[in-house]
């Protein structure tokens, strides 16, 4: 039984990428984890992904970029607003600048960047870099 299907996805990929595999194969298939495979593609860390429906959960095929030195899921799920982000940057990220914290908000799935320029907090959900 999974718990955390976005912890699972993240640490799969983490750890094909330190194996040195080209692509991985992930089952089930969630809004919210496409959603977090999506930024990762235009952050350039995912080359691309597809989602297989195959009538049980769906199957998510992944190519890598080998560009990812680690990523997780952060939890819990803690609460941020629009003016403490170098607070958890300074957290998660090795840099500033360096990587991408993915975050929920009122308006979908966005990164951290996304997030300062509209002027809106949310929960944070995962980091890469």
């Amino acid at each position: 039984m999974l718990n955390d299907t976005l912890a699972n996805l993240l640490s799969s990929v983490k750890n094909a990428e330190r194996s040195g595999k080209n692509g991985l194969l992930y089952n089930p298939v969630s809004k919210l984890s496409t959603s977090v495979l999506m930024i990762m593609k235009n952050g350039g860390y995912v080359d691309d992904f597809e989602a297989i429906q195959d009538g049980k959960g769906g199957i998510y095929k992944i190519k890598l970029t080998k560009k990812i030195n680690d990523c997780n899921a952060i939890k819990p799920r803690f609460p941020v607003t629009k003016d403490n982000f170098t607070k958890w940057e300074k957290r998660f990220l090795p840099a500033q600048g360096f990587g991408i914290i993915i975050l929920s908000t009122s308006q979908g799935v966005i990164t951290h960047t996304e997030a300062k320029k509209k002027g809106i907090g949310g929960r944070l959900l995962a980091y890469v870099y």
